[in-house]
């Protein structure tokens, strides 16, 4: 049995976004407006001139999360929707983002701890490092 965890889905219509904690391989499929729901793919590696990756700086206390080398737009049109955390022994820490916050966010774990960090912007997906 194949199991699953952290996918990320999205509506192709409404917009709507959501996380599957854990699932099997039961062959469900996510819907939404009545229709199937798009399962968002990492990506890892920049394309045009999009700046999407995280960057990650440790801190005496935690690690800041940057989105991009140089700062993400935050319009009301086009946005950094949330930063997550992931840890090696399966915690998710999330910081959620809303047009006008700057692209960034400070998390309270050591580096160390970190297997990998991803970013949803709203018009060109999710990204990780």
């Amino acid at each position: 049995m194949e199991l699953k965890h952290q996918m990320i889905f999205k509506c192709p219509d409404c917009g709507h976004v959501i996380e599957v904690i854990f699932a099997d391989s039961c062959g469900c499929e996510m819907q939404c407006c009545g229709k199937p729901m798009r399962k968002m793919d990492e990506k890892n590696r920049e394309g045009a001139e999009e700046k999407h990756l995280p960057v990650i700086e440790a801190l005496d206390n935690g690690i800041k999360v940057k989105v991009g080398s140089l700062p993400h737009p935050m319009d009301t049109d086009h946005w950094i929707q949330f930063i997550e955390v992931l840890t090696h022994n399966g915690l998710s820490m999330r910081r959620d983002l809303s047009p006008g916050d700057l692209p960034e966010a400070l998390f309270s774990i050591s580096l160390s701890k970190v297997s990998r960090v991803r970013e949803l912007c709203n018009l060109h997906g999710l990204w990780s490092v």
